[in-house]
């Protein structure tokens, strides 16, 4: 599996304010830019944090991109994948509705009340890990499945696990031209940390849009 993870950060490296509000950071030709990576992308993932705070729908709105996806004989939206230790994933969540097919990754030890509640509301469960997600046990149960290429879009808590994990093949950024400041304010790795090893990235392009940059990086092996 192919593994490219994007997000939108402030100057000073957060991605929402530290009352995990939504806050604008990029503007159009940046929700362009996200939105042709969802479309050339088999799933887009993220973690429950984010759909408890957001609830993003993770579908391609051009319908320009809708019809290149039905040409090649994909569906008009990639899958939905939700890193969810607990199930608490609201069965409700816009992230779940019936226009592209929903996976929620859950522990071992997710409520079994949870869980039914999410497969009744059609989202397919894959259980991976226990005090949290197991992301490789999972992204490999989703390859099975037909995911190649998967995009993951945050918070910072996934995200540093897909980095210690080492699953991630790419990673671009949005840099914005605003200070959010905190030190409870989430950042574009949050987590533990890395102390001793470090992921190593390569910059491969750095392009001006909106009134940011976008950085683009690959990941060593």
């Amino acid at each position: 599996m192919h593994v490219v993870v994007n997000a939108a950060m402030s100057a000073d490296g957060k991605l929402s304010s530290r009352r995990r509000e939504q806050i604008r950071i990029s503007g159009h030709e940046d929700f362009a830019r996200v939105d042709a990576l969802r479309a050339d992308c088999d799933a887009v993932m993220v973690g429950v944090g984010t759909v408890l705070a957001d609830d993003p729908h993770l579908t391609v709105e051009d319908p320009d991109l809708r019809a290149e996806r039905r040409e090649r004989g994909d569906s008009d939206h990639p899958a939905r994948v939700v890193a969810d230790t607990r199930a608490r994933t609201p069965p409700d969540a816009r992230v779940l509705d019936d226009v592209a097919r929903s996976y929620v990754a859950v522990g071992e030890t997710a409520p079994d009340d949870r869980c039914g509640a999410l497969r009744d509301a059609d989202a397919h469960l894959v259980t991976a890990g226990t005090e949290r997600v197991d992301l490789a046990a999972a992204l490999a149960e989703l390859e099975t499945d037909g995911i190649d290429r998967l995009l993951i879009e945050g918070g910072g808590e996934l995200l540093f696990s897909a980095f210690e994990t080492g699953v991630v093949d790419e990673l671009s950024v949005f840099v914005g031209s605003q200070i959010i400041g905190g030190r409870d304010a989430p950042t574009l790795a949050d987590g533990e940390g890395f102390v001793d090893e470090f992921p190593e990235l390569t910059l491969a392009a750095a392009d001006r849009l909106d009134d940011g940059i976008v950085l683009s990086y690959t990941v060593a092996d």
